[in-house]
């Protein structure tokens, strides 16, 4: 990661959608069929760092493995309660309990049967995790079983949560003996298309059809509190319409 983007990563309106769907890089890459990465027999876990991180960087997948009936579990890692910092609308409290619900709600939209998958809630503190990352190591460990195959947000998305996420499941995922793929959720905020801090070398896109990207963008908008900033609190909303737009393109990428 450059010094630059670590120092504040996601900031403005950040590379538009035009500037992604003319990426040379982009337009290259290889397709992978998503149940050539979770074949039948294995179950796919998802790592979320925040209530919305599964849908914003895997709703296409999600309903890929679903309808085909892969066993699925869902890690939420933390409640993601820190996304309003000094609201009166949304202060902690109250997000604890509606982004998970909003989740819910979000994985429904999806297709996703909720009484089939295995759902999970770290209860690690938002924005924080990286302090915690040994026991939160320790906890995806715990829940994995051989034959697992994990998706996290990528080590290097540019949020401080969704990178101690990446690497607590990396190393988890190594302690058990099993793969883990990476997602980058912001890594379309701060990146250049062109930009070769990322592993476009190791990325494959997880083509979608227009039916799979609605019904991820009906999911979305389950997320009301992320869709809503607080102006009182000199708040936008954390999904605004540029980066929805950015994450519901025909396709999703993962690193392999």
């Amino acid at each position: 990661m450059n010094a630059a983007r670590k120092s504040n990563p996601i900031v403005g309106q950040g590379t538009s959608l035009h500037q992604w769907q003319h990426s040379r890089h982009l337009a290259a890459l290889d397709s992978v069929d998503v149940l050539s990465l979770v074949p039948p027999g294995t179950r796919a876990v998802i790592i979320a760092p925040h209530p919305d991180d599964e849908v914003l960087g895997c709703g296409g997948l999600l309903q890929l493995l679903a309808a085909a009936g892969r066993p699925l579990e869902l890690i939420s890692v933390t409640d993601g309660s820190a996304s309003h910092p000094g609201s009166e609308r949304w202060p902690v409290e109250r997000l604890s309990v509606v982004r998970p619900q909003e989740s819910a709600e979000a994985l429904r939209r999806l297709g996703v049967p909720l009484h089939r998958m295995k759902w999970l809630r770290g209860g690690f503190t938002d924005t924080q995790v990286a302090a915690q990352e040994p026991a939160l190591v320790e906890f995806i460990e715990r829940h994995l079983r051989p034959g697992d195959v994990v998706f996290s947000t990528w080590c290097e998305d540019g949020h401080c949560d969704h990178e101690a996420v990446g690497r607590a499941s990396i190393e988890a995922a190594r302690r058990v003996g099993v793969t883990c793929h990476e997602l980058p959720v912001w890594t379309w905020h701060w990146a250049d298309p062109e930009d070769a801090s990322v592993p476009w070398q190791r990325a494959r896109k997880i083509l979608l059809s227009p039916e799979q990207v609605a019904r991820k963008r009906h999911a979305v908008h389950a997320f009301a509190s992320q869709l809503e900033g607080d102006p009182q609190a000199g708040l936008p909303p954390v999904l605004a319409p540029y980066v929805v737009e950015r994450l519901l393109q025909p396709f999703e990428v993962v690193f392999l």
